[in-house]
């Protein structure tokens, strides 16, 4: 079945091509259609259930091998979720037909590019992947012709940084498979857990760069330059889309594959996840600080929170491990959530700017309470899912000795804490303003795929307990 989930996005995009124009305003449909089966396909056991023995011949045409595993099973189940979202999405706010069906086709080859991130066993079909997810969002990026007139220069300068910054990363992980190549042999990730055990510096130095590349792609700091202005510029399902899975899956997804299936515990490359790991914690969470524009605030939160999953890794292996998908999870859905409800806040109020809204929560109250669902459980309070994701961070880091990253974690969702505190004071609380009096809620369209993603948290954070015993069971 491994073979299926990039055979049928990719021919799912052949057979919307192929329709005539009138038909193609299903495009969509079929494409929710098909993350539907994605994020179904997730909990199929280790997708063994089907025979797929028929498309083995793609490995040898193509040099790659597919294995899904439970870490598979996360980014698809994210991918779904979220892709389907993004549509939903896209259906309010994209207005043009032409630019629907755009969209559609884009998610559908981003998601061949997801797919094969959790699936691919060697690190140049990593990169290869990894480069799919990143050519189809810069497209995503530029192509919208939504408010091109009042935001085009914008659009290009976030596209062109994350592009540019994207081939800056692609140089760095190629000469990384160059060293492997070189000390190792081998580019497969049993290879290269091989040369990382044994003496020897050049593949520590290959390990290094092939992780720079992925915190490049992850937009964790120092290489967190391009991610605030492509997620602002970006149209709103496409900063949904980004947010809630692309940056996860490109950078951070594939750091978590490359730890647990090369480095484990060793030190060299644990050291490196602490840091960069506590200092994107408290860059991301202090630059959401200082934002007025909501976008730009969730953007440098999402650095922020992506940092504790690099930081949950250099914790305890397993339960670093166990604690850092959770996270990986819970952020994808409580952050495509609120860019979902940016959007339809944009929509109804024309702005993003925080500082000229203030008390529309009477107006708009089932998106005011639903970003406060999603809020409260980025910051890590009870009993909402985000809090189990940063208890077991914190444990994993406790459990490997790490006392002093464990407190940066704990005290740094005080300032996470303190900036959605401040965009909901800004936001929905106080006396509403003349100029939005008239302000109604969202379009059912918008409060749907919100409200799902608002009852998601909090069923998976009252009944964590219960679901621990599955994850313990299956392991990652």
């Amino acid at each position: 079945m491994s073979h299926l989930l990039l055979l049928v996005p990719f021919l799912a995009v052949v057979v919307l091509n192929l329709l005539p124009k009138r038909a193609r305003g299903a495009a969509l449909w079929v494409s929710f259609g098909v993350l539907g089966l994605e994020a179904a396909a997730a909990f199929v056991e280790r997708f063994s259930s089907i025979d797929s023995s028929a498309f083995t011949w793609l490995e040898s045409v193509f040099g790659f091998r597919l294995a899904a595993d439970h870490l598979s099973g996360l980014a698809m189940l994210c991918a779904g979720i979220v892709g389907m979202v993004a549509l939903l999405v896209a259906r309010r706010t994209l207005k043009d037909a032409g630019e629907k069906f755009f969209f559609a086709n884009l998610v559908l080859v981003a998601l061949v590019g997801i797919n094969g991130i959790a699936m691919v066993r060697d690190l140049f079909s990593l990169y290869v992947f990894v480069e799919v997810t990143a050519i189809a969002t810069f497209i995503l990026i530029t192509a919208s012709r939504s408010g091109a007139a009042s935001r085009g220069e914008q659009v290009f300068e976030g596209a062109w940084k994350y592009i540019i910054l994207s081939v800056v990363a692609s140089v760095l992980m190629l000469t990384s498979i160059g060293f492997f190549l070189l000390s190792a042999g081998d580019i497969t990730f049993d290879a290269v857990k091989t040369a990382l055990g044994a003496p020897g510096s050049l593949t520590w130095v290959a390990m290094a760069l092939f992780l720079c590349g992925l915190f490049v792609k992850g937009g964790l700091v120092p290489f967190h330059g391009w991610l605030a202005d492509a997620y602002t510029a970006a149209p709103a399902p496409v900063s949904v889309f980004m947010a809630g899975i692309v940056t996860k899956a490109s950078g951070i997804f594939a750091l978590l594959r490359i730890v647990s299936s090369t480095m484990g515990s060793a030190l060299p490359g644990r050291e490196i996840l602490l840091v960069v790991g506590a200092l994107t914690i408290v860059v991301g969470a202090f630059l959401a600080l200082g934002q007025s524009n909501m976008k730009r605030m969730l953007a440098y939160s999402s650095v922020s929170q992506m940092g504790y999953i690099v930081l949950a890794l250099g914790g305890d292996l397993n339960l670093g491990i166990l604690a850092a998908g959770l996270h990986f999870f819970n952020h994808a859905i409580s952050k495509s959530q609120l860019f979902a409800n940016a959007a339809a806040i944009e929509e109804q109020l024309g702005t993003l700017n925080m500082d000229e809204m203030g008390g529309i929560g009477a107006r708009m109250p089932v998106t005011a309470g639903t970003t406060a669902v999603a809020t409260l459980s980025i910051a890590g309070l009870p009993p909402l899912a985000g809090f189990w994701s940063k208890l077991l961070i914190v444990l994993a880091l406790w459990n490997a000795k790490e006392y002093g990253f464990a407190a940066v974690a704990i005290l740094a969702s005080l300032v996470t804490l303190a900036y959605f505190l401040s965009l909901q004071r800004r936001v929905f609380f106080g006396k509403t303003h003349p100029k939005w009096a008239h302000v109604k809620e969202a379009a059912p369209g918008l409060l749907v795929p919100v409200v799902a993603l608002a009852l998601i948290t909090i069923a998976l954070g009252v009944g964590f307990p219960f679901a621990l015993r599955v994850l313990l069971g299956g392991g990652a």
